[in-house]
């Protein structure tokens, strides 16, 4: 077959480059030496390995040692050996994009480099690719008919390159959906597992998640409002503020269908204060304690579960964040909610009427024991007369048939799953 453009067949390297030595697939070395000979396949070979250079040069992210480098050159090599054959033999049946810059693309996207950063290193070596051929045609071609032969390779080139790049980012799409599905089922199986308390390894574990589960944890589980319209992405950002605002250095996130979202953040010290955070329209929070490794990973989630299932429970007389630390007498108390409902009718008796009058006695009256029956700490905090609270207080013990300092625990843990969960535990079922 005669060449469309002979003089590509004269192209030679500047210096002396092995075909062994090329980083392509055997087969494309070959196929190219095949059709245009082994001096310009070495010019190739040589063009590759100046782009890969130049293209890490400009844009650091694609290096990182010889093994990230090598995957370049590979495509940008064989690449090069592709358009080098279809210069020259314009009808031969092959495609602009070869193998090797498909797998150099699924790569990129392993390796999590963007495609925006993917799309300027296509135009670099679309750049030097075009300038390498146009040396070429400047020394090889006669003078007569240089212009018109710089003019058709360059258009050749570009729409060489146009069908590249519209094959590099369906492939890098693709494999990053490959990617985040196969990642995000890794992920779930692995907190699936810790969860569940079976055998993981740590380490292994760690780098499946990208999450070091070897520090201490703090986990939040968050939900919409039925029908709220936050979706994953609010979920998700709620999830990182309120934990980096509690001292997290690292977070995992993990949605749960459509309107749920579980998440941990590593914090440096357990103890460490949470700072104030806005409320997010339609989203709900629970939070855990803090833990240790693996197994505070998974019981700070269990915390938030609970706290979780008290808010829910609760509906809107619950605050919009749920700390376990602040209901964990309740949740423990509510364990089993018929006999909670039971508990609480039997021991408020007439103070668990679902009144707002009688709403106002309980919520007086558990001041009063939290702060040691002091009228005075009462009045300044509910800001009504001493008078008021005393009278609330007679009327609430004529309610409850008996004196405060009677059974004053089960009264106590009564009015906390009565302020709590209010119709849940003060109405009996029907």
């Amino acid at each position: 077959m005669k060449p469309e453009r002979d003089w590509l067949l004269r192209l030679a390297p500047r210096g002396e480059v092995a075909l062994d030595r090329a980083a392509s697939a055997a087969p494309t070395v070959a196929q190219t030496v095949a059709h245009v000979g082994e001096g310009p396949t070495r010019w190739a070979i040589e063009v590759g390995h100046d782009l890969a250079t130049t293209i890490i040069r400009e844009i650091p992210a694609f290096g990182g040692g010889d093994g990230p480098f090598e995957t370049l050159r590979m495509g940008t090599e064989s690449s090069t050996m592709r358009s080098l054959v279809l210069l020259a033999f314009p009808d031969a049946a092959l495609v602009p994009i070869t193998e090797e810059a498909l797998e150099g693309d699924r790569e990129f996207v392993r390796r999590n480099i963007a495609l925006d950063k993917v799309l300027r290193g296509i135009r670099f070596g679309h750049a030097g690719m075009a300038h390498a051929f146009l040396v070429g045609c400047e020394t090889l071609v006669d003078t007569a008919r240089l212009a018109d032969e710089m003019k058709a390779v360059s258009e050749d080139l570009f729409r060489f390159i146009d069908s590249f790049a519209d094959a590099m980012v369906l492939e890098y799409l693709a494999e990053r959906d490959r990617w985040v599905t196969s990642a995000a089922a890794a992920r779930d199986e692995t907190v699936r597992r810790i969860l569940s308390e079976e055998p993981v390894d740590v380490r292994a574990a760690s780098g499946v998640l990208g999450y070091e589960l070897d520090r201490h944890h703090v986990a939040v589980t968050l939900w919409t409002e039925p029908g709220a319209p936050a979706g994953t992405s609010e979920l998700q950002r709620v999830a990182v503020d309120v934990l980096h605002r509690r001292g997290a250095t690292s977070t995992l996130v993990v949605p749960v269908g459509s309107s749920g979202l579980w998440a941990w953040g590593a914090v440096p010290r357990p103890e460490a204060p949470a700072t104030a955070i806005e409320r997010a329209a339609s989203v709900r929070v629970a939070c855990g304690l803090p833990g240790r490794g693996v197994d505070g990973f998974r019981r700070s989630h269990h915390e938030a579960v609970l706290a979780e299932r008290l808010s829910r429970l609760a509906g809107d007389r619950a605050a919009w964040l749920t700390d376990y630390a602040d209901v964990a007498a309740v949740a423990l108390l509510a364990a089993d909610l018929t006999r909670a409902g039971e508990f609480v009718r039997r021991e408020l008796a007439g103070l668990g009427a679902p009144t707002d009058q009688a709403a106002v006695l309980r919520e007086t009256l558990l001041h009063y024991l939290d702060a040691e029956r002091s009228l005075a700490t009462v009045s300044a905090e509910l800001h009504v007369a001493r008078g008021t609270v005393n009278y609330r207080i007679k009327r609430a013990e004529e309610l409850l048939g008996r004196e405060v300092g009677r059974r004053r625990f089960e009264l106590h843990a009564a009015l906390l799953l009565a302020r709590l969960l209010g119709d849940v535990v003060l109405r009996s079922e029907p």
